[in-house]
């Protein structure tokens, strides 16, 4: 931790004495920590600037919640842990004027980033990296690859990986990642591939990682569009360009994985096999919640007719991870059970944590390589 200077302003007017008696005080306040089954939270505030201190965390409803007690120049929080190993957050302040602002905690420094900016991130005892961070081999080739889609009348950059060792003329098998470079910078996908292709858990192959092409929320909602573009446009570009040996597998997180699902069940033998994580398999009786969002309507009707079969023409190994405190949770499972009793070879894995994307970075192994194997075996 970096402990910071209050501004000139307040050391001029503190003196000497008052100047030392604050900064005795920021230093003894200390991070967030564990108390029993109670995480402890502070915020220095001595002037008092804030009208109210909150928590913000993925967690619980309300987000926004709850509020920190004001206790002299410092507010504090007490919370009952919940059931993750790790936990993200960050602090609202409100001002005077009602000004609210969303911010890291300073005496925290453990930081996670994300596509919408840095959080502050509380490891708790039992949680474990996995292992294969800390491996170095060899990297895998990546390159840029533009892909025309007629059907959407666009032009998707994928970023294409290719195992080390492998040569461009090579057939290899094609994984396609929604939200891939997403994945990519976030999740340490890259990374996860060079661990997977050098260990020979799976046999040499490429990772074409696409963004999604437009409005995200559109186009990866159970879209029809979306999915006649990916097996009629995307898909056939990939192989135009890239030398490719059977069925692609699909892998994708929230609405990238039921987008995924999604293709799949309207074009079935396309895919070999499909990695999901926290799909966002809403549906009516569950996720009222949801039902602000814009396409909800159209993703309760495909949940619907996914889960109403009691066989399926085209099962493929599915596995799935999701995390423990998720809402999306209960959906999961009744997706799991579903594909399961349709004849998929189909594992979901709950991961202590939430909605993130360092859950799914820590859900990639053992689970995205067994997809692999079995869909290339």
């Amino acid at each position: 931790m970096v402990l910071r200077a209050p501004p000139a302003a307040v050391r001029r007017t503190a003196g000497a004495e008052g100047f030392r008696t604050l900064v005795t005080a920021l230093v003894q306040i200390p991070g967030p920590r564990l108390e029993g089954t109670e995480i402890v939270f502070t915020w220095r505030d001595p002037r008092r600037r804030y009208e109210t201190v909150r928590l913000a965390q993925d967690l619980w409803r309300p987000r926004l919640g709850p509020e920190f007690e004001p206790d002299g120049g410092v507010w504090r929080l007490r919370v009952e842990r919940p059931a993750v190993d790790r936990m993200e957050y960050q602090v609202e302040l409100t001002d005077d004027d009602g000004d609210a602002r969303l911010v890291c905690d300073p005496v925290n420094p453990l930081r996670v980033s994300g596509p919408f900016g840095d959080r502050s991130v509380l490891h708790f005892p039992e949680y474990r990296p996995p292992a294969w961070l800390d491996d170095d081999p060899p990297s895998g080739r990546v390159r840029e690859l533009e892909l025309e889609s007629r059907v959407l009348r666009t032009t998707v950059t994928a970023l294409v990986w290719t195992s080390a060792g492998a040569a461009d003329e090579d057939a290899l098998p094609l994984l396609v990642v929604h939200d891939g470079p997403e994945y990519a910078d976030y999740s340490a996908l890259l990374q996860f591939l060079d661990q997977a292709g050098h260990g020979r858990r799976v046999p040499p192959f490429r990772a074409a990682l696409l963004p999604p092409p437009g409005d995200r929320n559109e186009t990866y909602s159970a879209s029809a569009a979306y999915a006649r573009a990916l097996v009629r446009n995307l898909l056939p570009e990939l192989r135009r360009h890239l030398p490719t040996l059977g069925r692609p597998v699909g892998a994708g997180a929230s609405l990238g994985a039921l987008a995924f699902l999604h293709a799949h069940r309207l074009h079935p033998h396309v895919f070999g096999g499909l990695f999901l994580q926290s799909g966002s398999f809403f549906r009516r009786r569950f996720d009222a919640h949801e039902a602000g969002f814009g396409r909800f309507g159209r993703i309760a009707r495909f949940v619907g007719r996914v889960l109403a079969p009691s066989s399926w023409d085209d099962p493929v190994p599915v596995r799935m991870t999701c995390g423990a405190v998720e809402e999306n949770l209960r959906n999961n499972r009744a997706a799991e059970q579903a594909l399961r009793t349709q004849g998929y070879d189909v594992e979901l894995h709950e991961l202590r944590d939430a909605h993130n994307w360092v859950a799914w970075r820590d859900g990639l192994d053992p689970h995205l390589a067994d997809v692999l194997t079995l869909a290339w075996s």
